[in-house]
């Protein structure tokens, strides 16, 4: 059985796209994950499951919520270990977790974009602003604060013309702690 994180986009913020995590819990449980652990109130799930493909769990935990809160919630699920790897892989070496641990984040992306989607969102980018593009992933710097920024996740989605989510560091060192257990 593979171990996946699925990172659900827009719940539970200012009041919209109410779930709690244990209803969460079992929503998952249902559609038949296992060693389902959720972190945070922001729709972060550690689970296992008999399916291999992402996609496929994707696409039934999506339906479930549509289904259960007449709602649409993008939800993004990696295997445990590419969701490491894209960890392993930030470019930012030099940060404190305390102080950085909010101030660098990690947008996950559906899908790979365009060469030119890439280069005309690169134009946004503003010092002493970072961002730099991985598989499937974008990493950000945002030294004052992503509430601050430009590069919101809304904002990165309609320029690249994919779905993304948008985690802090903490967050994301979190959850592969968590994968790990």
């Amino acid at each position: 059985m593979d171990k996946f994180i699925s990172i659900l986009r827009g719940i539970n913020v200012s009041g919209q796209k109410s779930i709690k995590m244990t209803d969460l819990k079992t929503l998952y449980e249902s559609k038949g994950a296992q060693n389902v652990t959720t972190y945070i109130q922001s729709g972060n799930v550690i689970f296992n499951h008999t399916l291999k493909d992402p996609d496929q769990i994707k696409n039934q935990i999506e339906q479930a919520i549509e289904t259960q809160y007449n709602f649409s919630v993008h939800v993004d699920v990696r295997n445990a270990l590419e969701f490491c790897k894209v960890l392993e892989e930030l470019p930012f070496k030099e940060f404190d977790p305390e102080q950085d641990g909010t101030k660098i984040l990690i947008t996950f992306l559906d899908q790979n974009p365009d060469k030119a989607l890439k280069e005309k969102l690169l134009d946004y980018v503003k010092e002493p602003e970072k961002l730099i593009f991985g598989n499937r992933a974008i990493y950000l710097h945002c030294p004052n604060g992503y509430g601050k920024t430009k590069l919101s996740n809304l904002f990165i989605e309609n320029k690249l013309k994919t779905k993304a989510t948008t985690r802090n560091l903490k967050s994301v060192m979190k959850l592969v702690e968590l994968s790990r257990l």
